[in-house]
């Protein structure tokens, strides 16, 4: 299988997949969805009782959402992960109880009246790991309500939870055969205007194929032509695109799920290896 990057944005790539097949192109989208892990919030400890500003103020420790409503959007929130500085919580030296290998630490701290924001989770910490994008709403305090919370994000994969699923949108179309009958085609600036993806040209009486992986078999140009215009799909080239919600880059999401891949692929080898003995 070679590849081609056709665009790559930091949480956004597309890819030029070809003398590939359908089924080597669904597991990556699988290992993608499935199989990259990243960091997520797992536990949220909300402070109960009234809180103090610095001038003496006293709040209440209350907002208009249940704390599983806040803690179910923490949560989903995009935690900055780095493949390979963290292990799984399970699988640990510290047997589970969190530690700065498995686990990071934050804190939210804000009085209202105003929007809680993803930006006001602070990590106890590397200022490294906070979220990246700092808009994301997660409650709206009034007047006298507080939030005073600690968070604990750890490493999980999309199978477990959605929460830490680093991909979305990934999924891939096959590309496309054109052919073109040079003899029936009378008007051949009605096919360049007809197609929504730019993928034809108009040179004299001619129509020509200017950007065939552009076409994304709509087949309005085989119906306008009575059949003058052939396009099928090629399964043997596919153009693959996804993104990620900030959490990884579209390339560091790419190389775990192909070293994911690989190492799955070598598992699977040494079971049938031993079918072999």
């Amino acid at each position: 299988m070679k590849v081609e990057v056709v665009e790559q944005r930091p949480t956004r790539a597309k890819l030029l997949l070809t003398e590939t097949n359908p089924a080597f192109v669904n597991a990556l989208r699988r290992a993608l969805l499935a199989e990259v892990p990243k960091m997520a919030i797992d536990s949220v400890e909300f402070h109960l009782g009234p809180i103090m500003d610095e001038a003496g103020a006293e709040y209440e420790s209350v907002s208009p959402l249940f704390d599983e409503i806040v803690s179910h959007r923490l949560g989903m929130l995009p935690i900055p992960t780095e493949p390979g500085l963290y292990t799984f919580r399970a699988s640990c030296t510290c047997g589970g109880e969190g530690c700065p290998s498995c686990t990071i630490l934050y804190s939210l701290n804000k009085k209202g009246p105003g929007m809680v924001y993803s930006g006001d989770l602070e990590p106890l910490g590397d200022a490294k790991f906070k979220v990246r994008d700092e808009r994301i709403p997660i409650v709206e305090l009034g007047e006298r309500e507080a939030i005073l919370a600690y968070a604990t994000a750890e490493l999980g994969v999309g199978r477990t939870h959605g929460k830490w699923q680093a991909v979305q949108g990934a999924g891939y179309r096959y590309g496309a055969k054109i052919a073109v009958d040079q003899a029936r085609i009378d008007l051949p600036e009605t096919y360049v205007r007809l197609c929504p993806k730019d993928v034809f040209a108009a040179e004299g009486r001619k129509l020509l194929v200017k950007h065939e992986d552009r076409c994304n078999l709509c087949d309005a140009c085989v119906e306008e032509s009575k059949g003058a215009i052939q396009v099928e799909g090629d399964p043997t080239r596919i153009l693959f695109q996804f993104e990620t919600d900030g959490s990884l880059t579209a390339k560091q999401a790419l190389l775990e799920a192909t070293k994911i891949l690989e190492q799955r692929f070598e598992q699977f080898r040494d079971l049938v290896g031993e079918f072999e003995k």
